[in-house]
């Protein structure tokens, strides 16, 4: 049976406040004048009124025992009965008030009508969603809205669990009879186990594995590891009936399952099951294939750079010498022009030249470092390439690689090469256009023999992988069946789609409809910032220019805090009571039912024992990194670490994860303490790195963290509690994913301010941000460096000319203006993701005009940024005040993430993203608890008198960690009841007007 607390089937609150009694369960007097004619006894009226104000709130009638005392004390209240009229009514009574209430409110008994209108709802619902809770939601949205009552939570639930295993089994035997025999055996053999330690035949191990790194020896083996899987075939074509959302469902499923718990699954659907994770697996070794690529090929190329280095300073002491050589010969030149000797002067550095060894040996040291003493580091190539070209041939064959453009001359090219990859002649026609290379590459690439242009083949072969790679990164090229490199226009909305989008969203966010006025309107927008700046810079002096020509901003001083606020703060600190990691998570679990969100991905009721403390169990020991041994050690036999590591796998996942903190910030959101800090409608992303293994394709070498890991990306709100994070490797660019966690960020706080670092930001970001209606305000090291331009080439300005650079294209901005806008509203429509795009467009591409649209009316939006920027002074205390904040994030989670070093010892992209998830989780619910625990001592101090100022609270923070204990024997009591949240959410509001 499906979990009632994961849908959305009404149910009463055992304990309602005041304010929920208020406005639930207080009758309007119309219906006390209904109830009265239907009644006769105050037992009938008072039975009536519980039934009509329960249905009004949940849908259907509970029975009259369930109804909570606090709302029949509150009935009783307003209705002025006394406390001994009962709330019971007979059957007799109950079946007459049923129809009375039915007829009043105009809803229809659920009957056999009802169920064939949601039945037939949810058959096709199936068809795309999986979870029971879903379908169940949208069988209750459909009977609310046609006026039915809803019937018996066991009895939606019986329906709909018949419905989505006939719509199951239909895709099922649909997809298991399309399999031929072969393909049959294919899948079959996934669960042979074989006693072999290198298997050629596909094992479900095999298509769980995470990739290695990017190394040759993990290159070659992701490759045996795609062929083998292709060897099945493309297994996209067996599933072309089922949806997209139920194959990603199929697959998580199937990931979680283990051999034996797939034997005990019919035919049918452990092959659909295993297609879908075969599927899967093939989409994502393709993504993981081309990422081996770029990283092998910048690997590659960055040795080659450094060989350079290593030659320079080979050479550095001969360079001295030839230098010294020419000094001597300039000395002697010099005393020559004094005599007028020409012929002495030629004996004497005649005599210098010999003395040095002489011509010959002295051009030849000029040749040798002449031919190093330059940045071109790609003739160095060859030797690092040669020991790798066999496996990236096999990789670029074994892909499908095509052009997103009209220009095919990367791709053709690439033929070229495969064609002749097993020729050992020197050189190879020119049969190809190369009007793509650069100069430097040309003059490796091409000679001229007896006046024919020829192609020097290893050169060409570096060059085409080198390029090969960059379009990869840009988005001119895409592989077929593959997600992360796929042709992204395919996944925008098509014209007919987005048309009729268009003018509404451009009236929400007051733009104009169309090219020529939204380009006048931004014209106009540019020129009214730039003349408002100049006129502040006349009289403001945080911002000028220095003798020589170059702008000077005035650096911001720090604030530091009072003594007051220390004082406060240790008062609040005294009232906290100490508490553990694990009684934190308790106590919210009691408030929130957190743990709800868990579970089988069936959707069934978990078939564990208390499974709520498991559950609790599990976020702790991978929240805070002490891992499953670990916790079964210190957990006084309580559970063991295959209990802990089973319920990961099976029963949770970061969708998941995501939900429970979602519980939490809005429940967080609730409370006043944090409006002292922030609004919520600002938020500032940044990265913190988190030491993992290198064996793995996220783990990098991070030149400005330092060391090999990867990139956890957070989104944090001015409120202090985190909204979104993503795993990231340390060669991704930062800036790709700041838009994403506000995208994804589901919960009630809703920034459109989005504060950063300098990696933060780029001309696309700052253009797609715009668009999608956020503020973009990143804090902004090398601004001064930056391209700023001015609306129109015949303006100028008087105090701020100096910053400006270059005049802006409108005309790129508006012939392009409707693919920007047909881009946003696909982000809007959910159809793609910001990185997916920003990952294309972040780097030059002379054949994308939409990037370079992108970045022309990026440098608009961020020159205005910019001009604010210099001229505000508030403006940059407020940048510097939010990023502080994310930056106090990392390191509270540092101190939660305590276990291992703080190391992730997980090689799975999927897991290690969970371990961050589950950090979040932990981090969020200290951060619940301790503003809770703020909020309680904050009154009590209220209450003795104490007086407190807003201005003193918004100076503190909830990252309180003194009172916290993370070691210890670790136990979870749910039977201890923590105080009730709501005593805590309203501070007294004396506050808020000092």
């Amino acid at each position: 049976m499906t979990l009632i607390d994961r849908t959305a089937y009404p149910k009463f609150k055992q304990f309602p406040n005041p304010k929920e009694l208020a406005e639930l369960y207080t009758p309007q007097s119309a219906e006390i004048k209904f109830a009265k004619s239907k009644t006769k006894s105050h037992e009938g009226f008072l039975s009536f009124m519980v039934m009509l104000k329960s249905f009004q709130r949940l849908g259907y009638f509970p029975h009259p025992e369930l109804v909570p005392i606090a709302v029949i004390k509150h009935l009783r209240s307003c209705l002025k009965l006394q406390d001994w009229v009962k709330a019971i009514p007979s059957e007799r009574q109950r079946y007459t008030y049923l129809q009375a209430i039915r007829d009043y409110l105009k809803v229809k008994q659920y009957d056999k009508a009802g169920q064939r209108l949601i039945a037939a709802l949810v058959a096709e619902a199936a068809e795309i969603k999986d979870h029971p809770a879903d379908l169940i939601n949208v069988a209750i949205e459909e009977l609310v809205k046609e006026r039915y009552e809803l019937p018996a939570f066991s009895t939606l639930d019986r329906l709909i669990r018949h419905i989505r295993s006939m719509v199951n089994n239909r895709l099922f035997a649909l997809c298991s009879e399309g399999l031929s025999i072969n393909e049959q055996i294919y899948l079959d053999q996934l669960l042979v186990v074989t006693d072999n330690e290198v298997d050629e035949n596909a094992t479900l191990n095999l298509l769980k594995s995470p990739p290695k790194s990017a190394k040759l020896s993990g290159i070659k083996l992701l490759q045996s590891k795609f062929d083998i899987l292709m060897t099945f075939g493309d297994a996209k074509r067996l599933l072309q009936s089922i949806a997209i959302t139920k194959v990603r469902h199929f697959a998580a499923q199937a990931r979680a399952l283990d051999i034996s718990e797939f034997q005990d699954i019919n035919l049918p659907k452990r092959r659909t099951l295993l297609l879908c994770l075969l599927y899967e697996a093939q989409v994502s070794t393709r993504d993981y294939l081309v990422d081996m690529f770029i990283k092998r090929i910048l690997k590659i190329q960055n040795n080659a750079k450094q060989r350079l280095q290593e030659l320079r300073d080979k050479h550095l002491t001969e360079t001295s010498e030839l230098l010294a050589t020419f000094g001597q010969v300039l000395k002697a030149s010099t005393k020559a022009k004094e005599t007028q000797d020409n012929a002495v002067f030629g004996e004497q550095v005649q005599s210098i030249l010999d003395e040095h060894g002489g011509t010959e040996l002295l051009l030849q040291k000029l040749d040798e470092i002449a031919a190093y003493n330059t940045n071109n580091h790609l003739p160095l190539m060859w030797r690092f390439y040669s020991a790798n070209r066999k496996a990236l041939f096999s990789l670029v064959a074994s892909l499908d690689i095509l052009s997103t453009s009209a220009d095919e001359s990367v791709i053709e090219a690439l033929k070229f090469v495969l064609d002749n990859q097993h020729k050992r002649a020197k050189y190879l026609p020119f049969e190809i256009d190369l009007d793509f290379i650069s100069s430097n590459w040309r003059a490796l690439v091409v000679e001229e023999i007896d006046g024919t242009e020829v192609l020097v083949r290893q050169q060409l072969e570096i060059c085409i992988f080198s390029n090969l790679a960059t379009e990869f990164k840009t988005g001119d090229a895409c592989v077929v069946g593959s997600s992360s490199y796929a042709d992204f226009r395919e996944q925008l909305l098509s014209h007919a789609e987005c048309e009729p989008l268009i003018e509404e969203y451009c009236r929400l966010l007051e733009f104009p409809a169309n090219p020529d006025d939204f380009v006048k309107h931004l014209q106009d927008k540019l020129a009214q910032v730039a003349f408002v700046v100049d006129e502040i810079c006349a009289a403001d002096k945080q911002f000028t220019i220095n003798k020589d020509g170059e702008p000077v901003l005035k650096r911001i001083p720090s604030l530091a805090q009072t003594h007051e606020v220390e004082e406060l703060e240790s008062k609040i600190r005294a009232l906290m009571p100490e508490r553990s990691i694990l009684e934190i998570l308790c106590n919210v679990e009691h408030w929130l039912n957190w743990t709800r969100h868990f579970g089988l991905f069936s959707g069934s009721e978990p078939k564990i024992s208390e499974p709520a403390e498991r559950y609790i169990f599990t976020t702790f020991s991978y929240g805070c990194n002490l891992g499953p041994n670990q916790m079964a050690r210190h957990s006084q036999g309580a559970v063991t670490s295959h209990m802990i590591s089973y319920t990961n796998r099976r029963h949770i996942s970061a969708a998941k994860i995501e939900a429970a903190i979602r519980d939490i910030i809005n429940t967080y959101n609730r409370f006043s303490l944090p409006s002292c800090w922030g609004t919520g409608k600002k938020a500032a992303a940044d990265g913190s790195k988190f030491e993992i293994y290198e064996n793995n394709l996220h783990s990098e070498y991070h030149i400005r963290y330092g060391g090999y890991g990867g990139i956890a990306y957070h989104h944090v709100s001015d409120k202090y509690i985190a909204l979104f994070t993503h795993f990231i490797t340390c060669g991704v660019w930062e800036a790709v994913y700041i838009l994403d966690g506000l995208l994804k960020n589901l919960s009630d706080i809703q920034p459109d301010t989005l504060h950063a670092d300098t990696q933060g930001q780029s001309g696309p970001v700052f253009a797609i941000s715009y668009l999608l209606g956020i503020k973009l305000m990143p804090r902004i090291r090398n601004w001064k460096d930056l391209t700023f331009v001015r609306p129109s080439a015949d303006v100028t300005y008087k105090h701020i000319e100096p910053l400006f650079k270059g005049v802006v294209n409108w005309n790129l901005i508006k012939t392009h203006w409707y693919d920007m806008i047909r881009v946003v509203l696909s982000i809007k429509a959910g159809k793609v993701m910001p990185s997916t795009l920003l990952r294309k467009l972040g780097s030059y591409s002379k054949k994308n005009r939409l990037y370079q649209a992108f970045l022309e009316l990026g440098k608009v939006v961020r020159t205005m940024f910019l001009l604010d920027y210099v001229s505000n002074v508030a403006l940059r205390h407020e940048i510097t005040a939010i990023t502080n904040i994310v930056e106090m994030y990392n390191a509270f989670l540092d101190w939660v993430f305590f276990g291992k070093l703080g190391a992730i010892t997980e090689n799975d992209p999927i897991e290690q993203e969970k371990r961050l998830k589950y950090l979040d989780l932990v981090a969020s619910a200290v951060i619940l608890q301790n503003t809770v625990d703020m909020s309680l001592a904050i009154q009590t101090l209220m209450s003795q008198g104490e007086l407190i100022p807003m201005r003193h609270l918004a100076a503190m923070s909830p990252y309180i960690t003194r009172h916290i204990k993370r070691y210890g024997d670790y136990v979870v009591n749910l039977h201890n009841i923590p105080q009730p949240l709501e005593a805590a959410i309203n501070l007294p509001p004396e506050i808020f007007e000092m």
